[in-house]
């Protein structure tokens, strides 16, 4: 199995790099790529120095499995090139998602979709990854109608920059920014760029995303998207509503049940999810449930996870698996 990972000198690259171990991946021989300034560069995995490539050269060794993590704009121009060559490309940005005829994938939801045909196959956001999670086996038993969420997502999402940004202001020094405003000690309603409707594009993955995933365009959903000062994974305060009545007890059994899910909810003993806590785990946390008694047939829930392991380079890693259960790859 030859894999190259795309962005390995990366933030999620060098995450992709730890799960293919640490999961124990049948990688037989390893192509790590990046941008033109890291190639000749050598990193360590496994025990052994591999020099960093760059994409000319990955392409030339068609590789068997492309992990992409470089944006979006390395995604459209490459992962064509990739799959032309045969190999079949996992990409972590936003380029593919909702292109029509691309797979928008996460293993425990919809893995039964993949085909032999799927060359380019898209992870999706972070915070989609969590929320889908957790909302897919209550929409199985009653049904989506409506979606109100709101993140509170850690600067990891961002990046090195708003990591360092955070660290400067706490140790009082100055450096370069990664947003408009101080981070330390603040919020910012400010997830992506701006559209011209006044969400996000963070606020509108939330919204497409989740549909195409689960399969079903009639769903409601609404979404504000906060930056917080915190660096262990995202937080979500998800209200939602079902076609059907739900059962308390029911809800906990079948989350409890429910493959990749954790649930922490014990109010007596103080117990909920905290990004704290997630950190560095492949878990999504699910607590904090509760009926909205405001509102009809309605559940208000807590959801954490890590969106550096499970909202992006597990994710990621487990399509790579579900292909090699089916006989893919």
């Amino acid at each position: 199995m030859k894999v190259a990972v795309v962005g390995a000198t990366g933030m999620v690259g060098n995450i992709m790099l730890k799960v293919l171990a640490e999961r124990q991946f049948p990688v037989t021989e390893l192509i790590p790529v990046a941008s033109e300034k890291s190639v000749g560069k050598e990193i360590s995995w496994q025990g052994q120095n591999y020099r960093v490539h760059s994409l000319e050269e990955a392409l030339a060794q068609k590789p068997d499995l492309a992990l992409f993590s470089a944006g979006g704009s390395c995604s459209l121009e490459w992962a064509p090139k990739f799959a032309a060559v045969g190999t079949t490309v996992i990409d972590n940005s936003s380029a593919w998602r909702m292109k029509s005829g691309y797979k928008l994938i996460v293993p425990e939801i919809n893995a039964d979709q993949l085909t032999a045909s799927d060359k380019i196959i898209a992870n999706p956001n972070c915070s989609t990854i969590q929320m889908v999670l957790a909302l897919n086996p209550l929409h199985q038993l009653y049904g989506l109608e409506r979606v109100i969420v709101s993140t509170y997502q850690s600067i990891t999402g961002t990046g090195v920059k708003a990591m360092q940004q955070l660290e400067n202001e706490e140790s009082g020094d100055k450096g370069e920014l990664a947003y408009p405003y101080p981070i330390y000690r603040n919020c910012l309603p400010h997830c992506d760029d701006f559209t011209s409707t006044g969400y996000t594009k963070e606020e509108m993955k939330l919204v497409h995303e989740t549909r195409k995933i689960i399969g079903d365009k009639s769903i409601g959903i609404t979404a504000t998207a906060v930056r917080v000062p915190v660096m262990g994974g995202h937080s979500e305060s998800i209200n939602v509503t079902f076609k059907k009545d739900f059962d308390m007890a029911t809800v906990r059994k079948t989350l409890h049940e429910s493959a990749g899910l954790v649930v922490q909810d014990n109010t007596d003993t103080h117990t909920y999810p905290m990004p704290k806590y997630a950190e560095g785990k492949d878990a999504v946390f699910v607590g904090r449930l509760r009926r909205d008694e405001s509102f009809r047939n309605t559940l208000n829930m807590w959801v954490v996870s890590d969106n550096l392991r499970k909202g992006a380079a597990t994710n990621t890693i487990q399509i790579a698996e579900s292909l090699l259960e089916k006989g893919l790859l």
